[in-house]
Order: C-alpha cells, then structure tokens, then sequence
C-alpha cells in the first residue's frame, strides 16, 4: 500500500524571508507558543484546551506543605509583577516536583501528575522591593537547599487550572498571598555565598556556581529572585526570562571554551527519544556552528489544527549571533547541553541537532526538556562516519522526515553541501 507522502510547511527566519503563505493557523502557533497572542486573542486556545481537560483537586483558603524549594516570579505588568512561593499539600521530601534535571524517564502524565499539585502563590510588588516580608521569605525558599515548610493564607481559595507555558515548567492553581510563614531553611552552600558577595557580577556567580555543579535550575531560580550581582543592580526577574539567561550566559561562556579546543576527527550522530519527541545530533569535523531545527507533526502542542509538518529553526556560525533566537528558549537550552558536552570532550565540532515532536506530545513541559534530552543523546554512544554523506544517510533511517527536507530547512547542512571552499579546490 502506497503512502501518501508528507507535507510541510518550512518557517523562515525573522529578518532573512517572509513567512510563507502569511503564516497558516498551525505556523503560527509554532511561532508564537502561547506567548506573543500572534492569533489576536486575548488567550491562547491552544493551551486553554489543555487547561479544560484537566481537574484540579478543591482547595481551601489555607495551605500547608513543603516547597520543593519552588518560587515563581511573574512578568505581567512589569517592573511590578507576582512574586511568590509554589506549595503543594503534603509535607516531606517534596524536590522531585521541581527538579528537571531528574525527570528524564518521566511520562507526560507523570510530570502533569506532581507538577499539579503546586500551588502558586502571588504578592504584587516592585522587582527592586527587597524589604518586603513576603519578598524575603520568596528568597529565602528559592536559597534553599532542601524543602521549606510553609503555611500560606489566601486571599480568596486558590482558583484555575494547571499552567502551561513552552519554556517553563507547569503548575497547578493559583491565588493572592494574604500572609505568609516557614520554617528555618537550610541554604545551598555555594547559591549562599554568591548571594552576600555583593560584589560579584551576576555572570561570574552563574559561572562559578555551574562549575562547581550546582543544577541549572537551581541557579535559574536563585537568578529570578536577584540573588546575584552588585547590590545596586539586584531584583526579581520573571522566571521566564531567568531560564533563558540562565541557560544562555552558560552556554555562551562554554561556546567561547569550545572554540579554543581542536576538532573532532569524524561525524558522529547521537540518538534518543522521550516523551514522543525524536532527536538526532550531528557533530561535524569543523569549527563551531550550531543549530536547531525543529519538526511540528500536525496534533502536537504547537502544531493542533494544522494537516501539515511545520519545520522551524535558528542557527549561529562561528561568530555567534546578535538576534534573540526566534525558536526561543529551546534553543539556547539546547546550545548549552551542545557545548558543555564537547567541552567536558575538549573537542571543537559543528553541531545541528533534529528534533521531530510527534502527536504524543501533547502538551509543553518547558524547555528544560530540550536541555535534558540533549544532554541524554550526548551521554551515549555515538554512531561515527568517515563522510557527511555517511552520517546523513544513517540520521535518515532514524527520523520519519526526508533528510532533503532538513537539509533544505538547514542553513548550516546547506553551507557545507553546496558552498564551495579553498579545501575544495
């Protein structure tokens, strides 16, 4: 039986074409996951969807748990936004919920299962407001090296349903904080030592703390609660936007390492799967370059009502880039796992990483499912190619989309086949 071949639509990107065919329904939710309202509505009925599908348990005006240790920091209205804690109802060892970097083997339903059960609270107040009661107990929860007891009053019961973002990890519902208390925390060691040096630049103690092995997304939330940098220059940072600084400044400042190391000496591909996403990265024998491209298979999160594969990425060469990545967040996560893994290697390598998201993904989860799927890939074994022809014969047989039509999406693949060079001739 004869199968009907793909169809695709390919997203440019910004700056170097229009999007083509004016951006049909399904490319620009790829484009904007839930964060730009490109569609003009007020919510995203992609995730308003998802939001109608889950139940929430019935909660009262007060709670009492342990925090993960887990904060968010709002961006609505900035520079005054929502700072608070995130609590689910039962006490004990809670740092499974907001913990990432553990939740490699995790199912969809696993992660909406724990990730519901935290319940966010909100306290209005200015981004440099650090005298606040319910700003230094926020501090305090995200300094923590393990969980927080807390009591919290609301103003009214907390109300919603689980919150979905593309680069941000879910959460159940949420309220207006009334009052606020917890226990004595314990601080993590290096995070306390950054945060009373008010001398050291924010960058240095991101670098510091990631060399000594703090997780990423304990630096991502002691960065949004401005535990870092000159005095003067500290405050809350949404926790959207501190996931991808985070990510970037790392990723940046192991990109820079890289570039001083000597190339690999063939092709290798890495493989992995997880939550219904397939992933293939390509290291090529050649100075740094990188890029990520990702496939939308129609009935996936970014990807609902459209009939067609929408293929979308970013890309930088040797000299980086000056643009934010159109792609998003991923991108820089995924750059991170990139370089720190050719790092620890002491080895130079382009890189073009795959990603097809096929209709089990059903939902986002955050971007630290990209940093935590690359990273995956990279710890096993690769296949090794003496050609990029080998190597791009073998990603073929592993992805369910053509290699002509990554290859045509690919800015970098399309530099390599088909632009000519002194070695060349």
């Amino acid at each position: 039986m004869k199968t009907r071949p793909r169809k695709f639509i390919k997203v440019e990107e910004t700056g170097q074409k229009e999007i083509r065919d004016l951006f049909s329904k399904h490319a620009i939710c790829v484009k904007c996951r839930g964060t730009k309202m490109l569609c003009g509505k007020e919510r995203c009925p992609v995730l308003v969807k998802y939001y109608s599908t889950i139940k929430m348990p019935e909660l009262s005006r007060s709670l009492e748990g342990s925090s993960p240790p887990s904060v968010f920091i709002g961006r609505y209205g900035y520079p005054k936004v929502n700072i608070g804690p995130m609590i689910p109802p039962k006490k004990g060892d809670t740092s499974l919920i907001d913990t990432p970097e553990r939740w490699i083997e995790k199912k969809i339903d696993d992660i909406v299962d724990f990730r519901s059960q935290l319940i966010r609270g909100k306290y209005r107040m200015a981004i440099k407001n650090f005298d606040d009661k319910m700003a230094d107990f926020t501090r305090e929860i995200a300094l923590a090296k393990d969980s927080v007891d807390a009591e919290a009053e609301f103003v009214k019961k907390p109300r919603g349903f689980i919150s979905l973002y593309d680069d941000v990890q879910p959460h159940g519902p949420s309220g207006l904080l009334k009052d606020l208390d917890i226990g004595n925390p314990k601080y993590d060691r290096g995070i306390e030592k950054a945060f009373y040096d008010t001398d050291l630049t924010a960058r240095d103690a991101v670098l510091k703390l990631y060399d000594d092995g703090t997780f990423v997304s304990r630096i991502q939330k002691a960065f949004s609660v401005g535990a870092f940098g000159l005095e003067e220059n500290r405050k809350f940072v949404p926790t959207r936007w501190s996931i991808t600084a985070i990510d970037s400044i790392i990723g940046k400042s192991l990109c820079e390492e890289v570039k001083r190391n000597p190339l690999i000496n063939e092709y290798r591909v890495y493989k992995t799967e997880q939550l219904d996403n397939r992933w293939a990265v390509l290291f090529m024998p050649f100075s740094w370059r990188y890029e990520l491209i990702e496939a939308w298979f129609p009935h996936t999160t970014w990807n609902p009502f459209g009939k067609k594969i929408v293929v979308f990425g970013d890309h930088e060469f040797f000299n980086g880039r000056k643009k934010y990545a159109t792609i998003g967040g991923c991108y820089y996560a995924a750059r991170l796992a990139t370089s720190e893994a050719l790092n620890k290697e002491r080895r130079q390598a382009g890189a073009v990483i795959l990603r097809e998201i096929h209709p089990g993904y059903i939902m986002p989860v955050g971007v630290w499912n990209v940093r935590e799927n690359v990273r995956q890939a990279l710890r096993k074994e690769p296949r090794k190619f003496d050609s990029l022809k080998e190597a791009l014969l073998f990603i073929s047989t592993i992805m369910e989309i053509p290699m002509k039509r990554w290859i045509e999406s690919s800015a970098i693949l399309k530099d390599r086949l088909h632009q000519k060079r002194i070695e060349d001739f």
